[in-house]
């Protein structure tokens, strides 16, 4: 038994002192794995970190990160319906028998275009170059179906109703319909966060068209900072704004910003040159209130060196070009905008803006010079024998005008319908810069007279997919233009009131007139859009 127990109990220590080897060579296997799998997990760690580097260059050369691509198509119908006031037609190539000019009475007549169809379509281009500087550029094109030119807004001898519709210039192309060609629009590069303060510097192709509050009626979101009032100036200029946005509490979104355009270049002269000055537009913004739901807006331009005619690309005048300095204009307006929400079933969006417009004229007269002799109008040697200078009345005189235009528009977003609503009515002598504008029978903010203006969009509910402000609408709208005088966005000759026609005397016609003047005109209009 003894020899037993010393068996058993020899066998429990030497198994006793066993385990701790075990437990040992065990905690050894374990300490390599774990170190096996450190090795592994840091590997792994690395190469996450290779292929987020990876990634980040991809992303940094992505398109999606820098540029952003938007736009919008447009078909349009038209019926233009105008009635012509009874006129003498000035006719300075054909000559009485003593050699003094010719006039031609016309009596009233009915003009119309049943079925005008036109297609414009534009395209975005926003590119983050560096940290703090974008570069933007539209290219727009708008032409009428069934023609390569512009001739189908003018009558069918060529004759034209407005000035600003008498044929293409530099800050009406793609704006007003033509031969289809895609034109840069605007092209600008803005630096902002100057010296890490609110102020920025832009320069190009300024978006100088479609400002407050036509916005409305094109269906586009507010614009930003940028833009003037649609009321002073739609043109397509080239020039430079440098802006201070301010953090005011008590006025959320004030900001100001100066401005300059150049809207004629007259080129490389000798010291004496032609007599003709580059013409330019300075102005100041003020925006002291910008939110949502309220903005108020003071806007001052000049400009300077105002030309007789800008260098015409088409129509019956192709060919002219500035002769002569005229004068300067300066420009006052005040601009309202606002949105009550939930007002009943929608939201409504309202508007006001006024405007004066002051002439300080030179003594020149114009004695245009044209490359293509007009039949009717002008000598064989193409110049328009006759005189006429800054809403010249036959002495030099300043000519203060005024405007206003107010409207709205309901919203129902249940129903993506929208209402509008707009009236705008020019004194006078009231004369504006805005031939950019997107009215087919001629600006109405420049109207001399009234204009009553309604129309209706219908968004479709369909998803947005190339961006969250896509969508597609059709429109329908009305124009009605009643003239009280002659010269509606036209700076050179006075302003004739439409029952003085006619008058004569024994010496002529008191007003015989170039353009084919309208009484009233009628645009019935119908769109359907896609904006992404």
């Amino acid at each position: 038994m003894k020899r037993m127990s010393k068996k058993v109990l020899a066998t429990a220590l030497l198994l006793g002192l066993s385990q701790p080897f075990s437990v040992m060579a065990a905690d050894a296997d374990l300490q390599k794995k774990m170190e096996s799998l450190e090795k592994e997990l840091e590997a792994l760690k690395q190469q996450m970190q290779d292929t987020d580097r990876k990634v980040d260059k991809v992303e940094q050369k992505s398109l999606g990160r820098w540029l952003t691509i938007g736009g919008d198509y447009r078909f349009r119908y038209d019926y233009l319906r105008g009635k012509v006031a009874p006129y003498f037609q000035l006719n300075p190539r054909n000559k009485e028998a003593d050699g003094s000019d010719l006039f031609l009475p016309v009596q009233g007549q009915t003009v119309k275009n049943d079925s005008l169809y036109t297609n414009r379509f534009g395209l975005n281009l926003d590119a983050k170059a560096t940290q703090d500087v974008t570069v933007h550029a539209r290219l727009l094109m708008y032409k009428i179906s069934g023609a390569r030119d512009d001739s189908a807004i003018r009558g069918e001898n060529g004759q034209a109703y407005f000035s600003d519709r008498a044929g293409l210039f530099d800050g009406t192309v793609g704006h007003v319909p033509g031969d289809g060609t895609l034109a840069v629009d605007q092209v600008y590069a803005t630096w902002k966060n100057i010296a890490d303060q609110p102020i920025w510097f832009s320069i190009g192709r300024r978006p100088s068209t479609g400002g407050i509050p036509s916005h409305l009626k094109q269906n586009n979101e507010k614009p930003g900072n940028s833009g003037v009032p649609q009321l002073l100036v739609d043109y397509a200029f080239d020039g430079v704004t440098l802006g201070y946005a301010p953090d005011f509490e008590s006025l959320p979104g004030a900001y100001m910003k100066l401005c300059y355009g150049r809207g004629f270049e007259n080129g490389i002269t000798d010291r004496q040159g032609n007599g003709i000055h580059d013409t330019d537009m300075v102005g100041v913004n003020i925006v002291p209130y910008d939110t949502d739901n309220f903005k108020a807006e003071f806007q001052y331009n000049r400009g300077i060196n105002i030309f007789n005619t800008p260098v015409m690309l088409s129509g019956p005048f192709a060919g002219s070009a500035p002769s002569v300095n005229l004068g300067d204009i300066d420009w006052y307006g005040l601009n309202f905008l606002g949105r009550v929400k939930n007002a009943g079933i929608g939201n409504l969006h309202w508007f006001a803006s006024g405007a004066l417009s002051h002439t300080n004229p030179t003594t020149d007269t114009v004695k245009v010079q044209l490359q293509t002799p007009i039949a009717g109008f002008t000598t064989p040697e193409g110049v328009l024998d006759t005189q006429s200078g800054l809403l010249w009345s036959g002495q030099k005189e300043s000519k203060t005008g005024w405007a206003v235009y107010v409207g709205g528009r309901y919203d129902i977003e249940a129903t993506g319908t929208k209402l509008g609503l707009e009236y705008n009515h020019g004194s006078k002598d009231w004369i504006t810069f805005a031939p950019a504008a997107d009215d087919m029978w001629t600006s109405k903010v420049g109207t001399r007279g009234n204009v009553y203006e309604g129309y209706l969009i219908q968004e479709l509910k369909l998803k947005p997919i190339s961006s969250y402000l896509s969508k597609t609408f059709f429109k329908i709208g009305y124009q009605y233009y009643d003239f009280d005088y002659t010269g509606t966005n036209n700076w050179v000759g006075a302003p004739v009131k439409m029952a003085d026609l006619t008058q004569a005397s024994i010496m002529g016609p008191a007003n015989p007139q170039m353009l084919t003047p309208l009484k009233n005109a009628q645009n019935l209009y119908a769109t359907f859009e896609v904006h992404f």
